[in-house]
């Protein structure tokens, strides 16, 4: 299968927030990944994320990002470059 490449602004609230889950999600998806920006405080957490892997495994990780309480949304390539 192909990999791609997409990029993502994660949010993560106070409690997600102090918990490793980028590097959890390294070690647990086969994604290569790269963090493009981030804003860091201790009530919140908002991260540019380039994920590079096969469409399947960037769906499964998005998805496993949401379901340990952290928000989710592609966003254009543009953005975060510009």
């Amino acid at each position: 299968m192909a990999r791609e490449t997409q990029r993502f602004w994660l949010t993560f609230n106070e409690e997600s927030n102090r918990k490793p889950l980028i590097c959890e999600m390294g070690r647990k998806f086969d994604i290569v990944f790269n963090i493009r920006n981030a804003s860091v405080t201790p009530a919140v957490g908002i991260i540019a994320l380039e994920l590079e892997g096969e469409r399947q495994v960037l769906k499964d990780a998005v998805r496993w990002f949401e379901s340990n309480g952290v928000q989710v949304e592609l966003v254009e390539i543009n953005t975060i470059e510009g």
